[in-house]
């Protein structure tokens, strides 16, 4: 998963490939309907790879976030949260115990959990390479 390509944008739905660089911006492609539109560089616009969330002792890349999140749900989507800020309170002290309760509002638990579900439906979340760690294996590394 390479979140560095993934880009949300300030005042846009959903989430963003990045496809091309432009004279004056990126060229993006929305994950949810494949359009794809010039982002300006005065658009906000934020690699999901850059966002982290605030907790009690250091921030989190979202990266970890959303690896506990898939760990706990076992790959699934999240349950719907609509209208329901406690149950997503609840939902997120359980992947996160330790967020900050005074900085991290539920706007940003509906953001993080819609992008969580949004990848999980395109396919877009693989865990597989944070899981190994260089150098162990049974096979030997080759010097080429």
């Amino acid at each position: 998963m390479d979140l560095k390509e993934i880009m949300a944008i300030g005042g846009k739905p959903g989430l963003y490939k990045m496809v091309a660089q432009a004279k004056n911006g990126i060229v993006v492609e929305s994950i949810i309907d494949q359009k794809r539109i010039q982002a300006f560089a005065h658009d906000k616009i934020s690699s999901l790879e850059e966002i982290s969330i605030f907790t009690e002792n250091e921030d989190l890349p979202l990266k970890e976030v959303l690896k506990k999140i898939f760990e706990k749900l076992k790959g699934k989507t999240t349950p719907e949260f609509k209208n329901d800020n406690a149950g997503l309170k609840a939902f997120f002290g359980e992947i996160l115990p330790e967020y900050d309760k005074e900085r991290v509002y539920v706007s940003h638990m509906q953001k993080v959990v819609s992008w969580y579900n949004l990848l999980v439906e395109h396919d877009l979340l693989d865990f597989a390479e944070s899981n190994e760690t260089p150098g162990t294996g049974d096979q030997p590394a080759s010097a080429e």
